[in-house]
């Protein structure tokens, strides 16, 4: 009978960060992986893994389905991650504070949290564990409540909490709705131009490849603990990315730069603290 060192629950597993991280996890050989979507898929989805259907914001059922209490949980599930001021984020709130209490209750030693750069809101600089939070969309201002709740509800019950802070994420982009995922579908229509903002502003990019294999390595550890940014460290503008990617693709199309305003709230260089991800990542060496 095959030994599993660590059984891990992933919520948003057939989402697009969620099939990258499960197929991240599943290259260890002494950890099994539960996936649970809304909605799995009859192809596509990762051989090895173990799926349940269900959405844990509409009941408790999800516990049930559950083939063991897993030893760690990682919550990827999130929508309209793209639609910053989607009332959504705001209205599923409760659901996924309310969800990550019934994993603690399940007796779930060590959970893990899916966060996001705009948590942080308007900031210039590098972004570590002790940067204040000011978010201004609906986005940041629902994953920093629910990152401040998980966090202060796991210290009061002694779970082993990771929040994990993600930023420009790139690859895989033909199914993401990202810029580039935009651009691949605009180039394949043929269109000439892309409507662009100033593409001054620096961000910190990373392919979701490498996003997956930084979140399996954080949440198969249990030594470094709290705020992790999932990052490269490494400030590029938004212009040369997107330059870089048309290139590295093969694309036709071209920048119309200045169509799109830069958003206020957008910082004009913002990029994550890597210090403790380099530290995660020099542990599976």
């Amino acid at each position: 009978m095959e030994q599993f060192v660590k059984t891990i629950l992933v919520t948003g597993a057939c989402g697009y960060i969620g099939t990258h991280v499960v197929d991240s996890l599943l290259k260890r050989n002494d950890v099994m992986v539960i996936g649970m979507d809304v909605d799995i898929p009859n192809d596509g989805i990762t051989s090895g893994a173990k799926y349940i259907e269900a959405d844990f914001t509409t009941s408790n059922m999800w516990k049930e389905k559950l083939p063991c209490i897993p030893d760690v949980c990682l919550h990827l599930a999130w929508r309209n991650g793209f639609q910053h001021n989607n009332p959504s984020h705001m209205l599923d709130l409760s659901s996924h504070f309310a969800f990550l209490e019934q994993v603690m209750e399940l007796g779930v030693p060590q959970i893990a949290a899916m966060g996001t750069m705009h948590e942080v809101g308007y900031w210039e600089g590098a972004v570590s564990e002790t940067t204040p939070c000011n978010p201004s969309s609906l986005y940041g201002i629902a994953k920093n409540a629910l990152r401040e709740s998980f966090l202060f509800r796991a210290a009061q019950q002694d779970i082993k909490a990771q929040w994990i802070r993600a930023y420009y994420i790139t690859g895989d982009d033909v199914s993401s709705q990202s810029i580039f995922g935009k651009l691949m579908r605009a180039d394949k229509r043929g269109e000439a131009f892309f409507p662009f903002t100033s593409g001054k502003n620096k961000y910190d990019f990373l392919d979701v490849a490498t996003l997956a294999d930084q979140i399996a390595a954080t949440v198969t550890q249990d030594k470094i603990l709290g705020i992790v940014n999932c990052c490269s460290g490494i400030p590029i503008s938004l212009g040369e990315r997107v330059e870089g990617f048309i290139k590295e693709n093969g694309l036709s199309i071209h920048l119309d730069y200045g169509a799109y305003p830069d958003r206020p709230y957008d910082s004009p260089g913002i990029w994550g603290d890597a210090t403790k991800i380099q530290e995660i990542m020099n542990l599976q060496m």
